[in-house]
């Protein structure tokens, strides 16, 4: 197989385009979470949660807080843990799900506590949708985690998710920002599961048309752990950075395309800022959610959002909401490098338009923001 040679531009280019991250936004959020295969899930709202943010991101102030629960409630998109996939994905998943969990300490759990499944399903099947906290723990062996083997209401979250993770229950909306649970046979559309070996090759070439440039990892995240498979697409060396990398073929006949940029502040949780090597490399930025860190040991803040600016990201965003007094408040923007006043005019103009979507009335810098 040909070794092709880019530019770290056209690096940067092939992974901002496949992300959706160029000046073209994308229109339709069904289609959003098709491109990019999966949204993040996380409850922190600093800002805004993840998924919420991280499709906001990309579709712009059209996008309305709460539509991605939304489309989960009318069986467009479904949750499988900790992320939110398209519908029309899920006979990709549903081997998975009857083989989990791979995990022996997992299995003895639920072994131990089958009993108590039953149960769970039992109340469901008759009541129907239900919240976590309506749900009665009279799990057998309780599930602990910790040095201290703290469990509290634990052992009902966790078999709430791992029922979930089975393709046994599903979520079908919320009550605030509490899941609500119903079973998987009344929310999943009839389909045949894709077998587990091409269902792991589909997913793998869906991830990297995602990420349009990817090195083969050891250990996959966010529910893709097939990147141990053969990396599918055209073999690549990107100038001045080490290893061997492999770019989507659609994309890479793109990679000489003239690239239309635009500033953008991006979650944490964003896919695009996971992979820490791969925005060192590709990028050379450096980033850290901080948020379980102390305080006094954080450089860029508790829920800094990565600042993107045309083909680079220039810096973080130190900002939380305060809703109940209608304000952004912006406690620092942090340059990598000295910003020009076009970068900082850019900077300030998707800070107002954030607090915009947001709801809130006015944007409060802090005095050295």
């Amino acid at each position: 197989m040909a070794t092709h040679r880019l530019t770290v531009q056209q690096g940067r280019r092939i992974a901002l385009r496949a992300q959706l991250l160029d000046a073209r936004r994308p229109v339709d959020l069904i289609q959003l979470v098709e491109d990019l295969t999966f949204l993040s899930v996380d409850p922190t709202s600093a800002v805004a949660p993840a998924v919420d943010l991280v499709a906001w991101s990309r579709l712009g102030n059209e996008y309305w807080q709460g539509a991605v629960d939304d489309a989960i409630s009318d069986r467009m998109l479904f949750q499988l843990r900790g992320t939110v996939r398209p519908m029309g994905d899920l006979a990709l998943y549903l081997e998975q799900m009857a083989r989990w969990p791979q995990n022996e300490t997992m299995r003895q759990w639920l072994a131990d506590n089958a009993e108590f499944e039953r149960e769970v399903l039992a109340l469901i099947e008759s009541e129907g949708p239900v919240l976590a906290k309506d749900v009665p723990d009279t799990a057998r062996v309780p599930y602990t985690w910790g040095a201290e083997g703290w469990s509290s209401r634990r052992s009902v979250a966790e078999m709430l998710e791992a029922l979930n993770m089975q393709g046994k229950l599903a979520m079908v909306g919320r009550k605030g920002r509490q899941r609500l649970w119903d079973l998987a046979e009344r929310v999943y559309p009839q389909v045949e599961p894709v077998p587990l070996e091409e269902a792991l090759r589909e997913r793998v070439d869906r991830r990297l048309a995602a990420e349009g440039i990817a090195r083969k990892r050891v250990q996959g995240r966010a529910g893709d752990n097939a990147w141990w498979v053969e990396l599918p697409g055209e073999v690549v060396q990107v100038e001045g950075v080490d290893g061997e990398w492999r770019v989507d073929r659609a994309l890479l006949e793109r990679a000489n395309e003239e690239f239309e940029p635009r500033t953008a502040l991006l979650s944490p949780f964003d896919a695009i800022a996971a992979d820490r090597p791969r925005l060192l490399d590709l990028f050379d930025y450096e980033y850290m959610l901080e948020m379980y860190k102390p305080k006094g040991k954080r450089r860029w803040g508790y829920f800094a959002l990565p600042i993107l600016h045309g083909e680079r990201f220039v810096g973080k965003l130190d900002a939380k909401a305060d809703r109940k007094e209608g304000v952004l408040n912006v406690f620092a923007v942090h340059e990598d490098l000295p910003f020009d006043g076009a970068t900082m005019d850019a900077v300030h103009a998707e800070v107002e338009g954030l607090a915009a979507w947001l709801g809130l009335g006015r944007v409060d810098y802090a005095r050295d923001a």
